[in-house]
């Protein structure tokens, strides 16, 4: 503190001084608690309460004793609209006009909000809340996810008092990358042990309570909580596995007429709704071989027992807060990040790196591995025809601004608050307007400083009006709001709505993705009453059309959006700067956090060699994992198994090639040495040897292009993150003897695959 803003005295001794406090910020009494639970790529029509037949009880209870807002939008990807939400500024002016892995060097992509534009918790801590994240971030750079990185934008960064949960836009819910606080660590149970993530991130919200509580009987708390659940995987914990067998063999078209009369009935959309025609992308479920149409419906019987147990735990959370005697003053916002994902593919995917780089599965594949989905074994995702079903009735899906993209579920409640319970309401809202209509329940007014920094204005319009009774026939608060993701843009204007699709790849439209944004067509909808966007009137009403394409880019200008750009490949090329000084020799020591993969030595398409020296003590088994990057998924492990030095390549769980020294290890000091020389385009020649004796080889087949393991697993040494990378043993599978070395040297140039790489990224998201 000053001493300009000390209000005591200060004199030459205690005789003539009068000490002072400041005071601090406490919530009067009665203050509710908070609760904002975040789904993840739950389109509009997948929850029980919006029209869906995957069970959701306790969400529809929810909604029962709250108010669904059956017009409430995203900006269409994940981290886009998770800093809406807590900052209530549009994604752009968040900087982060799309995901951080694709920043470039223009304020609305930096990839990082600033400080000027704070968080909800950061309002809420300096006001005397207890302020918790649980489960998925996904608002911190990649390259700043690792224990050597600045905690600037980690949850602890940025106003919350605890974190436990998962950076990044995914991760194994069976081995997760798990964070708590600001370190690095594994689950403590296994899969066999019946662990599983959504579970885990429950146990530790009301653990953090509890803690609260145990100190604290009065103090509100925030609690944003946010599941993997349900980005792909689509893993459910095995008392879920079996529980939608058949559900779906009917098939996405005659599911979406079925969903799509139980939202008319239930009046979530305007009696004018025509249901949007399935796109020429999307095959009829007819067409469809016997097996395909029985991998499709294992897909989504996989990602319904997945949503479905995410509500039984979402339900277990409620009933502790109501255990407590806290429930019925609690605010209880629930939303999903984006519509329904396409990141599966036309066919579905059972590893989605393997999308990443360029080599999916086949039909066949899947279909003789079809009781694996949904387990450890596969990163599974449904296909084309769910991701359309989800988003019933509307067209297009995640990542796209067409309402498929966009319109998402939203439920308020709150029992104490005396809102409309069991109502529905049709006025626009958007992701931003969540902040300040928390605010406004709690009544806090925003700040124009946090920790010293003058605050940004906000966009955020409170929605509190339209909760209360009577309300149903209120103007909307929120008349305009602009959209843009890769170069498609649309923007909302008084029932209007102008939408615009520019691809970012030949994925499924004839458009070229390198034509210019000027030659984009515009369509137009009456979305008042035409919300899935099926009857295009631009041609009645071209003077109408060219007002709101003008507002666009007022708006584009006024939030940061330009300049335009769809160019991922260019992006990639031309990565932001790097501030670590980067090597291609680095050394790994035992035992310590894991590496992501994205800042662990490159060793992708690229020749190497790994060089390890240990230790084992007499009466220490001759076993145990020296390096390792990955996991089943996909990755690599040099380890010792029945006494020999071991190498083994796992390409993305399709093939594993496994060498082995014929010399046992003995007590004592040893070198093992690992090369790869990438001899030819898609792989190489590989040995491996044991203190200068005997070297083994073989031929690797396939190295990926874009990346080894899609869900976290990064480089570990002396141990495995899990599942495990090879055979014959199970993760961790710690090396118990002394690891004194372990050095990865990169030889020669990187070879890059672009279009790999873009893909990569694109199906994490």
């Amino acid at each position: 503190m000053a001493a300009a803003e000390f209000e005591g005295v200060i004199g030459r001794d205690w005789r003539t001084s009068v000490p002072w406090w400041p005071v601090q910020q406490r919530p009067q009494a009665g203050t509710p608690n908070v609760v904002l639970l975040v789904l993840d790529d739950v389109g509009f029509g997948q929850l029980g309460c919006f029209g869906s037949d995957i069970a959701t009880p306790r969400i529809d209870e929810l909604a029962g004793n709250g108010v669904r807002m059956a017009n409430f939008h995203t900006t269409s990807l994940c981290s886009p609209t998770r800093s809406c939400l807590l900052t209530g500024r549009n994604h752009h002016r968040n900087g982060m006009g799309r995901v951080a892995d694709l920043a470039v060097g223009f304020p609305g992509y930096f990839g990082i909000p600033p400080m000027e534009n704070g968080y909800l918790s950061e309002v809420l801590r300096d006001r005397g809340f207890a302020t918790y994240a649980v489960g998925k971030w996904h608002l911190t750079p990649d390259d700043e996810t690792h224990m050597g990185a600045s905690r600037r934008s980690w949850p602890l960064g940025r106003g919350f008092d605890r974190w436990y949960g998962f950076h990044g836009g995914e991760t194994n819910q069976f081995y997760p990358a798990l964070y708590h606080d600001n370190h690095s660590l594994r689950p403590e149970r296994s899969y066999e042990e019946g662990y599983h993530l959504t579970e885990d991130l429950v146990d530790h919200a009301i653990g953090f309570i509890q803690d609260l509580r145990a100190v604290e009987s009065d103090r509100p708390f925030f609690l944003y909580f946010c599941p993997g659940a349900c980005h792909s995987p689509h893993q459910p914990p095995r008392r879920w596995a079996n529980r939608y067998r058949g559900a779906f063999d009917q098939g996405w078209d005659r599911w979406r007429e079925k969903t799509f009369a139980r939202q008319l009935a239930e009046g979530l959309l305007p009696a004018a709704t025509r249901l949007s025609e399935r796109p020429d992308w999307v095959r009829a479920f007819e067409e469809l071989s016997s097996a395909e149409a029985a991998l499709a419906s294992r897909f989504m019987e996989a990602f319904a027992s997945f949503l479905s147990d995410t509500d039984e735990q979402i339900g277990r959370l409620l009933d502790f807060i109501a255990e407590v005697g806290e429930l019925d003053n609690t605010i209880v916002v629930l939303v999903s990040d984006n519509g329904a994902s396409a990141e599966g593919g036309p066919d579905g995917s059972i590893n989605d790196v393997r999308l990443a780089n360029l080599d999916p599965a086949t039909t066949d594949e899947m279909f003789d591995r079809i009781d694996e989905i949904g387990g450890p074994s596969t990163h599974n995702n449904y296909p084309w025809g769910w991701t359309m079903a989800g988003n019933t009735p509307f067209r297009r899906w995640k990542r796209e601004v067409h309402e498929g993209g966009v319109a998402d579920p939203c439920i308020v409640a709150w029992p104490a608050g005396r809102l409309d319970e069991g109502s529905i309401r049709h006025q626009y809202t958007h992701a931003i307007d969540v902040r300040a209509t928390i605010l406004s329940l709690l009544e806090i007014q925003e700040p124009a400083v946090i920790d010293y920094v003058p605050q940004a204005s906000v966009d955020s319009l409170s929605f509190a009006p339209l909760l209360a009774k009577g309300s149903e026939e209120l103007d909307p608060l929120r008349t305009t709001q602009y959209y843009e993701m890769f170069g498609s843009r649309a923007v909302y204007h008084d029932g209007w709505k102008a939408v615009t699709f520019h691809p970012i790849a030949p994925l499924y439209d004839d458009k070229n993705p390198n034509d210019s944004f000027d030659d984009d067509v515009w369509e137009l909808y009456h979305v008042a009453t035409d919300l899935s966007e099926t009857d295009d009137v631009a041609a009645q009403h071209p003077e109408l059309l060219a007002n709101l394409v003008e507002l666009w880019w007022r708006e584009a200008e006024r939030n940061q959006v330009l300049p335009l750009d769809n160019r991922i490949l260019w992006a990639l090329v031309h990565p932001k700067p790097d501030q670590r000084n980067l090597s291609d020799r680095m050394r790994y020591f035992q035992g310590a956090s894991q590496v992501p993969e994205l800042v662990a030595i490159d060793l992708k398409y690229r020749s190497h060699r790994i060089v390890i020296n240990f230790a084992l003590p007499v009466g220490i088994a001759a076993e145990g994992v020296l390096l390792a990057q990955g996991s089943s998924l996909g990755g690599w492990s040099l380890y010792l198994l029945d006494g020999r030095l071991t190498y083994t390549h796992n390409l993305y769980g399709k093939t594993r090639q496994t060498i082995a020294t014929p010399t046992l290890v003995t007590h004592g000091e040893h070198v093992a040495v690992f090369c790869f020389d990438k001899d030819r385009r898609d792989g190489g020649s590989a040995s491996l040897s044991l203190d200068d004796g005997q070297v083994v080889s073989i031929n690797i087949d396939h190295v990926p292009p874009a990346g080894f393991n899609g869900v976290g697993a990064g480089l570990t040494c002396g141990y495995e993150w899990g599942p495990s990378v090879g055979v014959g043993y199970e993760a961790p599978f710690a090396f118990r003897g002394r690891i004194e070395s372990a050095v990865i040297e990169a030889l020669g140039p990187k070879v890059r695959d672009p279009l790999a790489e873009i893909e990569a990224i694109l199906s994490q998201q």
